[in-house]
């Protein structure tokens, strides 16, 4: 490993679970259903929230109006976080694997699909910055077209080509934007349930539970 990003979602914190009662809320005032665990996977993870409220009012919603409730999401998504303390933490391993990639110098950092507001709150409530600069890590801020820019900023960061670099993610969304950057060396953190769908890609060298599970 030469360079590592992280996705977090799904990936450094497991809340799936969090994100469908969050989203099922806002689709029950915009459409009166909630989502499915399909829907999430497919058009959910790894995207923008302004692509997902775009999916969810099939395009109708102002630019305004996204980012309201782009908001109101992450609102109750932070909120059903706080409610489940017993798995409010990081995943298996995720700490041993900062300290051990810090001890060895190889650079790292999180690329996430998430708003300032949730990093904020992982930052705080993970002590993240005990390994990662806050100022280093790439969220939804609004300027990036896709998560193929999100890495590529990551890349730019921590001065490795992406095409040396080991991306852990969760998503379909995030494993295809890591291929459309050049990324070579994909570990998949099957919290999704995915592999069926990725397996026979090449990029992907790994297929893992947990962070204890990821070899270097």
């Amino acid at each position: 490993m030469q360079g590592v990003i992280f996705d977090f979602n799904g990936t450094l914190f497991f809340d799936n679970d969090k994100h469908v009662k969050a989203w099922s809320r806002i689709a029950r005032e915009l459409r009166g259903t909630p989502i499915t665990e399909e829907e999430l996977h497919t058009h959910m993870n790894g995207k923008p929230n302004i692509e997902i409220v775009r999916y969810l009012t099939n395009g109708k919603a102002t630019p305004e109006e996204a980012d309201r409730l782009s908001k109101l999401k992450e609102k109750y998504y932070r909120e059903a976080c706080v409610e489940d303390l017993p798995s409010f933490h990081l995943v298996e391993g995720a700490e041993k694997l900062f300290d051990d990639l810090k001890a060895e110098g190889v650079p790292f950092t999180i690329a996430s699909a998430s708003i300032k507001d949730n990093i904020d709150f992982f930052v705080e409530s993970f002590h993240l910055d005990q390994w990662i600069k806050p100022e280093n890590i790439v969220y939804d801020d609004g300027s990036y077209k896709d998560k193929v820019a999100m890495f590529q900023k990551a890349s730019r960061i921590l001065n490795v080509p992406l095409a040396k670099m080991t991306v852990i993610e969760d998503s379909l969304a995030g494993i295809n934007s890591s291929i459309k950057a050049g990324v070579q060396d994909i570990r998949l953190m099957d919290s999704g349930n995915i592999y069926d769908e990725v397996k026979d890609l090449s990029q992907i060298r790994q297929v893992v539970m947990n962070m204890n599970e990821i070899d270097r």
